[in-house]
Parts: C-alpha cells; sequence; structure tokens
C-alpha cells in the first residue's frame, strides 16, 4: 500500500503514549494499534478528526502517499 501511516512519529513529538490517545479519542488499543501499523482498511473521518484534535497535527501530518 502506498500509504504511509506516521501516527507513531507525531505521539512521540507530542509525548504521549499509544494508550492516553486511545483513551482521549474513545477507541480501543487494539484498533489504535492496528491503524498506526498500516493494517487498517480504512479510516472513519470523525476518528481522523478526534485523533488530529488529540495531537494538535492536520491529517497530512499522519497520513504520507508515497508512490510505489
Amino acid at each position: 500500500m502506498s500509504i504511509i501511516i506516521n501516527l507513531d512519529l507525531i505521539l512521540e513529538k507530542r509525548g504521549m503514549k499509544s494508550n492516553e490517545l486511545a483513551d482521549s479519542i474513545g477507541i480501543t488499543p487494539a484498533n489504535l494499534s492496528i491503524l498506526k501499523t498500516g493494517k487498517a482498511r480504512a479510516i472513519r473521518f470523525s476518528t481522523l478528526d478526534a485523533i488530529c484534535k488529540a495531537l494538535d497535527c492536520q491529517p497530512g501530518d499522519i497520513l504520507e502517499f508515497i508512490e510505489e
């Protein structure tokens, strides 16, 4: 897949743990892990919105397109 998830980088920059983010946006740590590893096939805009609000970032900070 040519979409890269940079969630780990943003979490590190913000000094936040995955469990903290999952709790603050209302999803399970397991679902957040699926997203972080790039195994998710889709993401709801409401989830992306909540992540961006919690991490004070833009969607482009989290999602990156790499041409194969």
